[in-house]
């Protein structure tokens, strides 16, 4: 029975060390059309105790796609400015017509407005088991019971962007969002406050609205294939060998080389380095060739590998949602 126990282990530890490389990819704007209105406005939000426009106004001003804004932000004052002057009010889901007249005003392509709900929070209580020594000596534990508090805290909002040219809507979210926490009495982790809490709801809030108007990075780990799928010499193995150890130290070019001489070294005949030399081409953003070297090592397969399966898939969903950012980013 130990025995068993052991190998059972022993795999479940092996098969959680594979080596990996991490992708960076980038993934095209939610909202196709707020790529064509990047001169914006965000309003102040009707009852927004929790700053959510300031922070999703900060955050739209700070993207930037080779060291320029993404968005041309106006400033909050001209906008305040121009509702005074046109004596409109600001109910912070400003009327379609009076985004537009005031948007047009400011030379906005596009105006963001918003009205947040009221923080809330509700604790519910409950009892844990600990065990302590039932003598000095501690030779048998006695159970006991500590009170404990559970505190989910909640906030909504409603968001949407206007565009100024068409006077329709270009996006519309509804958000509701919740933190819970613990405490017991016997640690020392406080519970925050219900305002603690919702200032990071609303920092969850702003991150999640504004991810949806610009393209973005996405990160995300590859397995590589370490074990050869036919048999190899001494020579081939060691040029897989030392192929992954470059990539290990990220010296991805290096590896390149490694595995190509495995690839005529085996007569073009294994997949592991067509489908490792696609990982290395897909984390260096070269989206073709990786697709090139992954349908190679996919035509090699004589049955089923998931590994080259889900790269022979991914990289053509990479490579539609790489051009489709490409196009916002041009816009």
């Amino acid at each position: 029975m130990f025995k068993i126990l052991l190998l059972v282990f022993i795999f479940i530890f092996s098969s959680g060390c594979s080596q990996k490389i991490t992708i960076r990819a980038l993934e095209p704007a939610a909202v196709d059309r707020a790529a064509l209105t990047k001169k914006l406005s965000v309003v102040p939000f009707e009852h927004d105790r929790v700053g959510l426009s300031d922070k999703i106004e900060s955050n739209l001003a700070n993207q930037k796609f080779d060291n320029k804004n993404y968005f041309t932000m106006i400033n909050r004052k001209d906008f305040d400015k121009i509702l005074a002057e046109q004596k409109i009010q600001n109910s912070g889901l400003v009327e379609l017509s009076a985004a537009v007249e005031v948007g047009n005003l400011l030379g906005a392509e596009a105006i963001i407005s918003g009205s947040v709900g009221r923080p809330s929070s509700s604790d519910t209580y409950y009892f844990e088991t600990r065990l302590r020594c039932a003598d000095k000596k501690c030779k048998e534990l006695m159970p006991y019971h500590v009170r404990c508090t559970k505190r989910i805290i909640s906030l909504s909002s409603e968001v949407r962007m206007v565009d100024v040219s068409k006077g329709d809507i270009i996006y519309a979210d509804t958000m509701d969002k919740s933190l819970e926490y613990s405490h017991c009495s016997d640690d020392s982790n406080p519970l925050p406050s219900t305002e603690t809490g919702a200032q990071k709801l609303a920092n969850a809030m702003a991150d999640s609205f504004t991810r949806k108007l610009l393209p973005h990075y996405r990160h995300f780990e590859v397995v590589l294939l370490e074990k050869e799928d036919i048999k190899y010499n001494d020579r081939e193995e060691k040029l897989l060998e030392v192929s992954l150890e470059y990539i290990k130290q990220n010296r991805l070019d290096k590896a390149e080389q490694f595995l190509i001489d495995l690839i005529d070294a085996t007569n073009q005949k294994s997949y592991v380095p067509f489908y490792n030399l696609g990982v290395i081409k897909e984390a260096k953003g070269e989206y073709a060739l990786a697709q090139k070297y992954y349908k190679r090592a996919d035509e090699l397969m004589v049955k089923p590998v998931d590994e080259i399966s889900e790269a022979y898939i991914r990289i053509e969903g990479l490579i539609e949602k790489n051009n489709r950012a490409k196009e916002q980013l041009s816009k």
